[in-house]
């Protein structure tokens, strides 16, 4: 088991109440769970998945520790973030998307 970790944005209401019944809320938006299994991670990020396809809304992403993933980190996003996530030689890094160059942060 391991720390996960979701971050939303912009979202409806229904994603905040489902993920401060099953999570922490450490910060506004941001949800912590110390110890949460792979199938509870699953059948949470399934949960918020159906919910985005009805109602395609803002946008969250979720990390976790994997050691068989790129940087022994899994990451899922919903939706469209500010940032993109790329994979280069065997780490992550992040870039403003091509709309957001020029733009103030």
């Amino acid at each position: 088991m391991a720390l996960v970790t979701i971050v939303i944005r912009d979202m409806a209401n229904r994603h905040h109440g489902f993920l401060s019944s099953v999570m922490l809320e450490v910060a506004p938006n941001v949800f912590i769970s110390p110890r949460m299994n792979p199938g509870v991670r699953e059948r949470v990020w399934d949960v918020l998945s159906d919910w985005y396809a009805q109602q395609p809304q803002g946008s969250a992403v979720m990390v976790w520790r994997d050691t068989n993933a790129t940087g022994g980190v899994g990451i899922a996003s919903l939706g469209s973030p500010p940032r993109e996530l790329v994979e280069l030689d065997g780490m992550w890094l992040v870039r403003r998307r091509s709309s957001d160059v020029g733009k103030a942060l």
